[in-house]
């Protein structure tokens, strides 16, 4: 997953701020655990996961 945060934040991005990568950053991460089906997980995405589990809140 690092490789994927850098290509798809940092190398295509200008921040002028930190705060502003910080968003930028937790923006990303928020739609890669919605959105990102992994075959760890069967298919699920993480959040999919989690409430599978019983832990979500």
């Amino acid at each position: 997953m690092n490789r994927t945060i850098k290509e798809a934040i940092a190398r295509h991005h200008h921040h002028d701020s930190h705060d502003q990568l910080r968003e930028h950053l937790q923006d990303f991460i928020d739609a890669y655990n919605f959105a990102r089906h992994l075959k760890t997980l069967k298919g699920l995405t993480p959040y999919e996961y989690l409430c599978k589990c019983g832990l979500s809140a």
